[in-house]
């Protein structure tokens, strides 16, 4: 349990772990930021796709060429 008591000491009075709970707070923050932008913009990307994929499949359809 002492070993607990100081290391709880060390993170609060030692810059060092200031800056590593700065470091993590910030790499949580831009995992949301990204997951959240991924959820926002995934749909209008899937269907940027789904459009490629019809117009391709159109154009292999009509017969449009090769040899």
């Amino acid at each position: 349990m002492k070993w607990i008591k100081e290391l709880y000491h060390r993170l609060i009075h030692e810059e060092e772990g200031a800056t590593a709970t700065e470091y993590a707070v910030m790499l949580v923050l831009i995992i949301v930021v990204a997951l959240g932008a991924i959820t926002l913009l995934g749909e209008q990307v899937e269907e940027g796709f789904q459009t490629v994929a019809d117009a391709i499949e159109n154009a292999n359809a009509g017969g449009g060429g090769g040899s």
